[in-house]
């Protein structure tokens, strides 16, 4: 649990609107503690109308549909892996078990009660919560829909049911964050969707009370407790989007043309918030990103199908978003590994083996229409062509300038893409995070991040854990733990808890070349060392890239410079000269690395106190991978230089 000065630390990132606004949530918890808000009359025969167009299953590829039902038949037979924890009761899964530590949470508590971010008490909660988000359903449920098999729809039906009995309203660890609900609520609406064909789905959802008991409080609760202030990153999208896609599909209730409203226009104003003009999210966590587009992708459609208007506002930031991660992307269609990650999907209907970046590509193909810049998007997934039959009636995305070519640097996100051949290089030069708590930012300040052909060469290690294991996620966000310099033993910018930064490093990009053919070069410096200062400078020239950083004004400051590698990158350090290889396709290849003389230079793996040496492939994984650090005294104006160069 968090002690008394993170709450004070908390508080103090607050503004006077956003403390009246946690009082107001407070006073309705309070009140919901004793008396449970009063739902209306049920509707009287409710119908779900908004069922996929017909013959759209028949447009799902064949690769797509044999991907999906891999995955859903795993599922059937008791197994999913959540984390890199494998669970093989997932027949009849406990929503209230980690599987990891083994601890269960308590499931009769008043919800705002259960200390979920203690995992002594609760466990992992992002083992308990993550079943419950309730997206193997719709993987179920799209198997039914494309096999039609009775089997993958029982035992959806089942889970729900198991579901809505051990969770009432309000009681228990999955009634705790208006993220879970809101995602939560996307998948019940196109589970009911997909089911629509099979005998037993009118009675599960439409005529069913405690459905609707459930969908009343879900709905209820998010219109009522709406993230806000500091708080208003991704949270407050899962929940518009699942408050605006639920009130459109079971429009059933007396409040849900409200509702509706609402919802869209939060989630108009939020999108927009929480997007750079330039289409990068504005946490600077590419995976955030992808959870973003995805939500509000689903939410829009939902609306456009219930004739809700959905302002054009909302379609340009979606596309924006879209050709922002055209930008990025690596030649294997890649996105950085900026910030934060927790393999957070906002709608999943494909298998495990769909790449989801190349699906999201897809969807905005089929949606906004590719530009000639955009890389080659394989289209065998099964999310694209179910989303765009819902949307075909509907123009989208009339006031957006759309770049002619393909943007090297995205300028207020403080983003800049480096390329040559096969060499895909990001560098760092923008603001530390989102908002007053940044809470997905990492002390990654002036980083790069270095690829061939895809492969991680210098690579972000990552994010690993939030909960439960304190010296890990200091370590994964911090200045040492990425590409950079470290002055003084110190991060950069100032931590105050796990998903709170109080001091944050401010960032100038200087120079930005990045022409059509030629050497391309990107400099940048930050103040989190002040009076201090680091620059950096990146070259990128055909097959070579060169770092060179300069330390101003810090005489006599230790500091650390470090390169990460990733886990397929072999690395043999003799002086400062390293030798790269590893495999691609079958074939070997290799990359030397030339470093400072006057460092001092050691090779670290799989080091655990302190953490040192890792890569984390995803959320809840780590393996051991080189790290190399450079350790020395600056000079009056130091100054390093890092050749790295591209052999095979």
């Amino acid at each position: 649990m968090m002690g008394p000065g993170w709450y004070l630390r908390r508080l103090s990132r607050m503004g006077p609107a956003e403390v009246l606004g946690r009082a107001r949530h407070a006073v309705v918890q309070r009140q919901w503690r004793s008396t449970l808000p009063e739902p209306p009359d049920w509707p009287s025969h409710p119908r779900f109308t908004a069922a996929l167009p017909d013959g759209v299953l028949g447009k799902v590829s064949g690769e797509a549909v044999e991907q999906l039902l891999v995955t859903a038949d795993e599922l059937m037979a008791g197994r999913a892996e959540y984390f890199g924890v494998v669970r093989d009761d997932m027949v009849a899964p406990d929503w209230f078990l980690d599987p990891k530590t083994g601890r269960r949470a308590p499931d009769d508590d008043y919800a705002f009660d259960v200390p979920y971010r203690s995992e002594d008490a609760v466990g992992d909660i992002k083992q308990i919560w993550e079943p419950s988000r309730h997206q193997h359903l719709t993987v179920l449920a799209a198997a039914y829909a494309l096999t039609g098999a009775d089997a993958y729809a029982e035992r959806a039906a089942e889970h729900l049911r198991s579901w809505w009995a051990a969770n009432p309203p309000l009681q228990g660890p999955h009634w705790v964050s208006g993220i879970e609900l809101g995602i939560r609520l996307l998948s019940w609406v196109w589970t009911r969707r997909l089911l629509d064909g099979w005998a037993g789905v009118v009675e599960l959802f439409d005529e069913n009370p405690d459905f609707q008991l459930q969908l009343w409080h879900h709905q209820n609760w998010l219109a009522t407790l709406r993230s806000h202030g500091s708080s208003a990153n991704n949270h407050v999208i899962a929940e518009d989007a699942g408050l605006l896609a639920s009130a459109c599909a079971f429009g059933w209730f007396p409040e849900s043309p409200r509702w509706r409203t609402e919802a869209m226009r939060s989630l108009d104003v939020q999108l927009g918030r929480n997007t750079f003009a330039s289409g990068l999210n504005a946490e600077l966590a590419s995976e955030y990103h992808g959870l973003v587009l995805e939500l509000g992708l689903a939410a829009a459609v939902e609306a456009d199908v219930a004739g809700t208007p959905v302002p054009e506002s909302t379609w340009d930031t979606l596309l924006r978003m879209t050709d922002a991660l055209a930008s990025i992307v690596d030649n294997r269609l890649r996105p950085p590994r900026q910030g934060d990650a927790d393999d957070g999907f906002g709608l999943i209907v494909d298998g495990e083996e769909t790449d989801r970046w190349a699906s999201l590509l897809a969807t905005g193909d089929a949606l906004f229409g590719r530009l000639g810049w955009w890389p080659p998007v394989p289209g065998d997934d099964v999310r694209t062509p179910l989303l765009a039959a819902l949307v075909l009636r509907t123009p989208r995305a009339t006031g957006v300038v759309r770049p002619d070519r393909r943007p090297a640097q995205l300028r207020d996100a403080g983003m800049t893409i480096l390329r040559s051949g096969r060499v895909w290089a990001r560098c760092d030069g923008g603001p530390h995070g989102f908002l007053s708590i940044a809470a997905h930012a990492h002390a990654d300040a002036l980083s790069v991040e270095v690829r061939h052909d895809g492969v991680d060469i210098l690579a972000d290690p990552g994010t690993f854990c939030y909960h439960g294991e304190p010296q890990w996620r200091s370590y994964f966000r911090s200045t040492l733990g990425h590409n950079t310099l470290e002055l003084g033993g110190r991060d950069q910018s100032v931590s105050g808890g796990p998903f709170l930064w109080t001091r944050h490093a401010v960032t100038k990009v200087l120079t930005v070349h990045t022409p059509d053919e030629g050497a391309s070069r990107w400099s940048a410096a930050h103040d989190g060392y002040a009076p201090t200062a680091h620059r950096r400078t990146v070259e990128l020239d055909g097959s070579e890239l060169k770092i060179v950083d300069e330390v101003l004004r810090g005489a006599g400051t230790d500091f650390r410079l470090a390169f990460h590698f990733g886990p397929d990158v072999r690395v043999v350090l003799d002086g400062h000269r390293a030798r790269l290889s590893w495999q691609r396709d079958g074939e070997r290849r290799t990359a030397s690395l030339v470093l400072p003389e006057s460092v001092t230079w050691t090779a670290h793996r799989g080091e655990q106190d302190p953490p040192l040496g890792w890569y984390s492939p995803g959320f809840g994984r780590r393996e051991p991978a080189t790290t190399l650090v450079g350790a020395g005294t600056a000079a009056s104006d130091e100054t390093l230089t890092t050749l790295l160069g591209f052999e095979s």
